[in-house]
């Protein structure tokens, strides 16, 4: 792979296939519900040109007659339930049990709130996306979709329907080796408060993994602080001129799903270095995209 813009687009890419969403090369990078703008062709990475959010955008709102007040309750940012662990992997890469390893002591082991084994296909880039207690904030369905679907800004543009945030993340991408490697999110105490001794003792956590590739990246924030956004919804508007379809007779109304679609790719299928391959086919069955959630996670439109 020639640098890290191929990996970040073919990181992204094999998460969007994955799950529908796309996925944050860089999850310090904070990325809002609301933001729009285009899609770094190279990369894959979200231009943000502005916010709906933003009073430039709803003082243009008013000027085109349209009327909605975007800092009413009702259409700001909803919080979905904190979730325990979403865990996701592309094509090419299989889930398997955590094997006790030496490097990890049972202790750690015990108290390991993620854990999990990946074996990557030969031959072929496969991703593993987790993010440790995330949460999704999301635009509320109904009118603001509808009706900022006629905004000018938003005309050609993608647009950020939905995050998700968390205080612990990991990104692997492989190196077409066919590696096994294995990560644990786990929580040590100070020898005070292991002993018993609360006075001074805190908890931390930290990843711990057996990967050696330059394509990893992980973090968590030891106070706990959603700071990381590693998955987000993206939305292009349909701009065709009329939505409505005959349905039993019946006319049926507009929604957000054929107002808003899934954004698609501005590139051409990838080869396994990320670069753009017309003729392309996965070529085996045995591996197929997973996306597991422990948790009840509602996932947003």
């Amino acid at each position: 792979m020639r640098d890290n813009t191929a990996a970040s687009r073919k990181f992204i890419d094999l998460i969007r296939q994955a799950s529908s969403k796309w996925a944050n090369w860089d999850p310090p990078i904070e990325i809002k519900v609301g933001d729009y703008g285009t899609i770094e062709h190279d990369s894959g990475e979200l231009d943000v040109e502005g916010n709906i959010y933003d009073k430039t955008f709803q003082t243009s709102l008013d000027n085109q007659g349209l009327t909605l007040n975007l800092s009413d309750p009702s259409c700001q940012p909803r919080k979905g339930g904190i979730d325990d662990n979403i865990i996701m992997s592309s094509s090419g890469v299989k889930q398997g049990d955590f094997s006790l390893k030496p490097e990890v002591s049972f202790l750690n082991l015990a108290s390991a709130v993620v854990k999990a084994e990946f074996k990557f296909q030969e031959g072929k880039r496969g991703a593993v996306l987790v993010m440790h207690k995330p949460q999704q904030v999301y635009i509320p369905p109904g009118k603001v979709l509808s009706t900022i679907h006629k905004a000018n800004e938003l005309q050609d543009k993608y647009l950020v329907t939905s995050t998700f945030t968390c205080p612990g993340y990991y990104i692997y991408l492989s190196n077409k080796s066919g590696e096994r490697i294995a990560l644990a999110l786990t929580a040590s105490a100070p020898i005070p408060a292991a002993a018993g001794i609360t006075a001074g003792g805190t908890v931390s956590m930290d990843w711990w993994t057996d990967a050696q590739a330059a394509f990893l990246r992980k973090a968590v924030d030891k106070a706990g602080q959603y700071r990381y956004t590693p998955l987000y919804s993206l939305k292009h508007k349909q701009n065709s001129f009329s939505f409505t379809r005959i349905f039993r007779g019946e006319e049926e109304e507009e929604t957000e799903d054929n107002l808003w679609l899934d954004c698609t790719p501005p590139w051409q299928p990838l080869d396994e270095d990320g670069d753009e391959d017309p003729v392309w086919e996965d070529k085996d069955e045995e591996f197929s995209p997973k996306s597991a959630v422990e948790g009840n996670l509602p996932f947003a439109r």
